[in-house]
């Protein structure tokens, strides 16, 4: 009698990025990226000044439409039925973008109403009370430090329990206790299955949070995997054990001396 095999579940990608290209007239600032980011998996975006991240993150939100290539997000393509496709998602600037004349409170309440989020009063207390803004329900945002500000502006990302969040350097302006506390909330989202994709210059904060990194140099991928996976494409003892921060340099100085010489 043969024995009964466990059923293996193939879980769909949340994000499904296939050639994606953005063109600037005759600059090419994203070329050719092609990946899927999984169910509670955190992917780090990192790269030098001008290297195409900024562009990336606004095609991978729907703010800006790609020159060619093709982006879903819990399987509604962007271009195809972008309405679905972005109330799948949440995109976290490095600047927060408020409404001058909405208190907190208001801001939530415009998020819920935008969403359709159900219950939202609920929720919205427990992100206030998340990012230590309880008891700031009537200021502005004139009244707000920048640290607050930028929690006003991931609580609005969060209140509709988004599949994907795009964070672009998410850490600017908090003390130390709200990084730490920030930290928290993004890996106990990651673990209830939603997606993050991180872009930040904070080498350590990437290393420490992301399940797999993704170097882009030129707008083109010169490096995609596990830490170990990228230690391993350089070969010899110069990968092995290095921190990120030390994996960054040499690969995007390689990728730096190869767009000098190519003819």
């Amino acid at each position: 009698m043969q024995t009964a095999q466990p059923e293996v579940r193939v879980t769909a990608p949340v994000l499904e990025v296939e050639g994606l290209e953005k063109v600037y007239g005759d600059v090419k600032a994203v070329r050719g990226l092609s990946f899927q980011v999984a169910p509670g998996e955190v992917l780090g975006l990192v790269g030098p000044n001008g290297a195409g991240k900024t562009s990336t993150l606004r095609c991978l939100g729907g703010i800006l439409p790609p020159s060619s290539g093709r982006v879903a997000v819990a399987g509604h393509d962007m271009v195809g039925a972008p309405v679905e496709a972005k109330r799948a998602l949440a995109f976290l600037p490095d600047e927060p973008r408020l409404f001058e004349y909405l208190t907190v409170w208001e801001h939530l309440n415009f998020v819920a109403r935008l969403y359709g989020v159900e219950g939202w009063e609920e929720r919205a207390r427990a992100l206030l009370d998340e990012m230590e803004l309880a008891g700031k329900e009537k200021s502005l945002p004139g009244e707000l430090s920048r640290g607050m500000k930028q929690k006003l502006s991931i609580a609005c990302g969060f209140l509709h329990s988004p599949r994907l969040i795009l964070l672009d350097e998410p850490l600017t302006g908090l003390d130390p206790l709200g990084i730490r506390r920030m930290k928290a909330s993004l890996r106990q989202r990651a673990e209830a299955g939603t997606v993050l994709v991180l872009s930040s210059h904070l080498l350590p904060l990437v290393e420490e949070l992301c399940h797999r990194i993704l170097v882009i140099a030129g707008g083109r991928a010169v490096a995609l995997g596990t830490l170990s996976d990228i230690r391993a494409q350089l070969s010899g003892p110069e990968g092995e054990g290095a921190s990120l921060e030390e994996l960054f340099i040499r690969i995007t100085s390689a990728e730096a001396r190869l767009e000098r010489e190519a003819p």
